[in-house]
């Protein structure tokens, strides 16, 4: 809807992508912790823990959302003036991004309960919620945006409102499910004091997991930075390819918490074996997805993108980015299940340097290959090529660590 606007509306949602993805980095990666440390204390049977694992996660989900307001309501020209001197782009970024940011609680609770859901098992009514959130945004988008049924014609400021009026939708759901629940939420006391050693534990296995979500996105800005030498146009494309492509690492993203869960639950009770095996069989269906988004985006690359930027001129580029990073879908699946999978045994520093390491190297080789005559292409073919070493790498350190824990047990 919003590159129905024009290609500089566009261009400014898409320069205040790295913002919001700073802002679920932090919200993930302590999410991250969090599951990791409640799986354990369920699959051990202690009430008690896991229930101030819940209450201290929630704690820190708010003062990071705070911090984040903060930097929203006073920073947010400031963080586009590194990426365009263009007024109009700037401004209405600026825009989209303080609504993002200041009013991003929703979103840092949602993800927080929606972690604490999954290690019950019970993420049906998860699903749900989510389902309503998309469909109200999906609404509200081209009503706020383009002022129809008689609101007010908002432009690219009514996408933020629709994203944030969308996430609190959301939130509002969770919270009344975990007003309901008897299996954990019926013990997590909001208004007890934070417990020091709770928070340190949590902060010890986020900690790494939260350092590589905030240095992801920092490397997005200066490729984006990249991309902006080509024009809005490549801008644009980047942004609207990026949310295609989530079709692979979204559904990958909630495969990992489940890992992350159901590992970190049986090896809590003592039962490695089925760790184990839940990892095999998640590994298997990844594997089938990753195959299947690599063939969507290679083979049908230009209907799909057609469906979104239709610009002759335009869609050359987006089917060389879609068939570019379609190559590494498969890869990309394979890291994220993976991280999610370390972090049910509370290691997510392995993980997180190596994936740190090698998306800090898509900077250097955007530099390089985009010098040559795959220009801007070579740019997509240093994110692709970074996403097939990570999830190649990172899954053979995996099942190397997985088979030294198993022989530790069974010595």
């Amino acid at each position: 809807f919003v590159a129905r606007l024009s290609d500089a509306a566009l261009a400014a949602v898409s320069f205040a992508y790295p913002g919001q993805m700073l802002t679920i980095a932090v919200a993930v990666g302590t999410s991250v912790g969090v599951n990791a440390l409640l799986s354990r204390r369920l699959g051990e049977g202690n009430r008690e823990a896991a229930d101030k694992v819940a209450h201290n996660g929630m704690l820190l989900m708010f003062f990071s959302w705070l911090a984040f307001a903060v930097f929203g309501l006073f920073c947010s020209e400031l963080f586009f003036s590194f990426f365009t001197t263009n007024p109009a782009i700037a401004a209405d970024g600026a825009a989209y991004l303080r609504v993002c940011l200041v009013f991003s609680l929703g979103m840092f609770f949602q993800i927080c309960l929606e972690r604490l859901i999954q290690v019950t098992g019970r993420t049906v009514f998860q699903m749900l919620s989510q389902m309503s959130g998309a469909i109200v945004n999906i609404i509200l988008d081209p009503i706020l945006i383009f002022g129809l049924l008689g609101a007010p014609k908002l432009g690219v400021l009514g996408a933020a409102v629709a994203t944030v009026t969308a996430q609190g939708i959301v939130f509002a759901l969770l919270a009344r499910y975990a007003v309901q629940d008897q299996t954990l939420f019926a013990h997590v006391h909001l208004k007890r004091p934070a417990v020091r050693s709770e928070l340190a534990a949590i902060s010890k296995v986020s900690g790494p997991a939260t350092a590589m979500n905030i240095i992801f996105p920092l490397i997005g800005m200066v490729i984006a930075r990249l991309v902006a030498g080509w024009g809005d146009a490549a801008v644009a494309v980047q942004k609207v390819g990026s949310q295609i492509e989530s079709i692979s690492w979204m559904t990958a993203d909630g495969f990992a918490a489940a890992v992350n869960s159901f590992i970190g639950q049986n090896y809590g009770a003592g039962n490695l074996q089925r760790a184990r095996k839940g990892f095999k069989v998640s590994f298997a269906l990844m594997t089938v997805w990753g195959v299947l988004c690599t063939c969507l985006l290679v083979f049908c690359a230009a209907p799909i993108f057609r469906l979104f930027i239709p610009e002759a001129q335009v869609l050359p580029m987006g089917v060389d980015y879609l068939v570019i990073l379609g190559f590494s879908e498969l890869f990309m699946c394979w890291e994220i299940l993976v991280e999610g999978a370390y972090a049910g045994f509370g290691h997510t520093l392995p993980a997180s340097v190596l994936s740190t390491v090698f998306t800090a190297l898509r900077i250097p080789a955007a530099l390089v290959l985009s010098a040559t005559a795959l220009g801007l292409s070579g740019i997509w073919w240093s994110i692709s090529i970074s996403s097939i070493c990570k999830g190649m790498i990172l899954t053979v350190m995996f099942v190397v660590f997985l088979n030294k824990m198993t022989r530790r047990q069974e010595m």
